[in-house]
C-alpha cells in the first residue's frame, strides 16, 4: 500500500502539467457567490460556511429525504432487503455501530458533494434545504445531525467587508465563479504532505476536521503557557504518542504541545484533499507527521467542476450476465459527483465516482477499488464496499434491473 500511494503522490505533478486535473492559480479555489437574506439584502464575495468550508473542494453534507429507487424493486427483493436489515440490526446493537438506514425501511442515505458541484442552496427551514446542482437537478435534503445545515455563513462583501449571517436570516445562496484575484479573503490555503501508517498524501490539509487556512490557529499548552499558533507560522507537526505533539515553527523554534484536541488523541483526524483521489481522512492513531509547504494555488476553480453526469457502466453478475446502462450504486448514488466511502485500517477514503474505474467485491466486508489513474485500493468497514450495500439498480435499454450486492462480481464505470 505504501508504494502505491507514494507512486500516486509522485504521479500527480505530471498529471497536472498535462492538464488532466484542471487547477487555476490565484484565488479561484475559494468559495464565492451571493447570499440573499430573508429581508432581501444581498452580499457578494468569498464565502466561509460555518467556521469550516472555504474551498470549492470542501464537502456539503446532508441527508436525502426519500429514496424513490426502492419503487423499482419487486416485493420479494424489498422483503429480502428488509430481512437482511433486521438481521444486521441485531449485530449492530451488539457491537454499538450506527446504522445508516432509517427505522421505516425507506433506505435513505447521506448526500455528499463538493461545493464546486452546487449551483445554489435555498433555505427551507432550520433543518432543510433545496440544493440545486449545476445540471439544474434539485435535491430536497434534511440537515438534522449535519452541521452544514444551520451553520452561520460569512461573506467578505465587495462593498462593506465581512458580514456573518445566522442561518435563520439566510434565504438563498447562489454560487458563482471566483475572480482570479480577491481584494480580501479569509486566509491562505493550508497545504502539505501528511505521513501516516499507510503512506504519504500531498494536498490541501484540514487539521482536526476544522482548521484549513494559514490564519487558523493550532491550540496547545507548553510547560508554562497556553499558545495559539497560526498555521502559516508552522513548518511541521509530529505526533508524539497519544497526548502531545512536537511542533517546529518556520523560524526554527521547537515546541512540545499538549492539553488540546489539536495536539492529542482527541483530534478528530487530519484530512488531505488529493487531486484525482478525493479526501483522505487520517485517524490520529494512524497519523505520523505533516510538513507544510506553499500551495501551488488555491485549488480547482468553480468552472473546473464539470456538469454532474449520471453514473454509467457495466455490472457483471455471478452467473455471468452483464448489464450495461445507467447505474444507481447502493440504491442511492446516481451522479458521478457523489462519493464512495470506505476505510483502510483507520484511514477513511471519500472518493467521487468520477475518479473510479472499477469496483470488485472481495469478501463480505471489503472491495477492491481501481482508480482511473490505475492505482488500486482495498477498502472495508463501510456500506458502499461491504455486505450492507443495498445493491445496484441498472437502467438498461430494455428496462431496469436490480442486482443484490451479494451477486455482484464487478462494476466497471465508463
Amino acid at each position: 500500500m505504501k508504494g502505491l500511494f507514494t507512486q500516486l503522490r509522485l504521479l500527480l505533478p505530471a498529471l497536472l502539467l498535462t492538464g488532466l486535473f484542471q487547477t487555476q492559480a490565484q484565488d479561484q479555489g475559494f468559495i464565492y457567490g451571493t447570499v440573499i437574506t430573508d429581508d432581501g439584502e444581498e452580499y457578494t464575495g468569498p464565502i466561509r460556511w460555518g467556521d469550516e468550508e472555504v474551498y470549492w473542494s470542501d464537502m456539503f453534507n446532508a441527508s436525502k429525504r426519500e429514496n424513490k429507487n426502492i419503487d423499482y424493486l419487486s416485493s420479494e427483493e424489498l422483503d429480502n432487503l428488509k430481512d437482511r436489515r433486521s438481521d444486521n440490526n441485531v449485530v449492530t446493537r451488539l457491537v454499538s455501530i450506527s446504522w445508516d438506514w432509517d427505522d421505516d425501511f425507506e433506505f435513505v442515505h447521506e448526500f455528499s458533494t463538493a461545493f464546486g458541484n452546487i449551483k445554489s442552496i435555498e433555505v427551507r427551514g432550520s433543518e432543510r434545504v433545496e440544493l440545486e446542482l449545476k445540471n439544474s437537478k434539485k435535491l430536497y435534503l434534511d440537515g438534522s445531525g449535519y452541521n452544514d445545515v444551520g451553520a452561520k455563513i460569512s461573506v467578505i462583501d465587495h462593498e462593506i467587508g465581512r458580514v456573518t449571517l445566522s442561518w435563520r436570516d439566510v434565504e438563498f445562496v447562489e454560487f458563482k465563479p471566483t475572480p482570479k484575484k480577491l481584494n480580501s479573503k479569509f486566509g491562505e490555503p493550508m497545504y502539505g504532505t501528511v505521513k501516516c501508517d499507510i503512506g504519504e498524501f500531498t494536498g490541501y490539509v484540514q487539521w482536526d476536521h476544522d482548521e484549513r487556512l494559514g490564519s487558523d490557529e493550532l491550540d496547545g499548552d507548553t510547560r508554562d503557557a497556553d499558545v495559539s499558533i497560526p498555521f502559516d507560522k508552522i513548518r511541521s507537526i509530529e505526533r508524539d504518542g497519544y497526548s502531545r505533539s512536537l511542533v517546529v515553527l518556520k523560524s526554527g523554534k521547537e515546541l512540545e504541545l499538549r492539553g488540546s484536541n489539536d495536539v492529542n488523541d482527541e483530534n478528530r483526524g487530519i484530512i488531505v484533499n488529493v487531486d484525482g483521489l478525493g479526501r483522505v481522512d487520517i485517524d490520529w492513531d494512524e497519523f505520523d507527521m505533516v510538513t507544510f509547504s506553499d500551495a501551488p494555488d488555491s485549488g480547482q476553480d468553480y468552472n473546473s467542476y464539470a456538469m454532474p453526469e449520471l453514473i454509467r457502466g457495466t455490472v457483471l453478475v455471478d452467473n455471468g450476465d452483464k448489464h450495461e446502462g445507467e447505474i444507481i450504486y447502493d440504491l442511492d448514488e446516481e451522479y458521478t459527483i457523489e462519493v464512495l466511502n470506505g476505510e483502510d485500517d483507520d484511514t477513511k477514503f471519500i472518493i467521487p465516482f468520477m475518479y473510479i474505474k472499477e469496483i470488485k467485491p472481495r469478501y463480505s466486508d471489503s472491495s477492491e477499488i481501481t482508480l482511473k489513474s490505475g492505482d488500486k485500493l482495498v477498502l472495508e468497514d463501510a456500506q458502499d464496499v461491504g455486505e450492507d450495500n443495498t445493491g445496484i439498480l441498472i437502467k438498461t435499454k430494455d428496462g431496469r434491473i436490480y442486482v443484490p450486492w451479494d451477486r455482484v462480481e464487478k462494476v466497471t464505470f465508463n
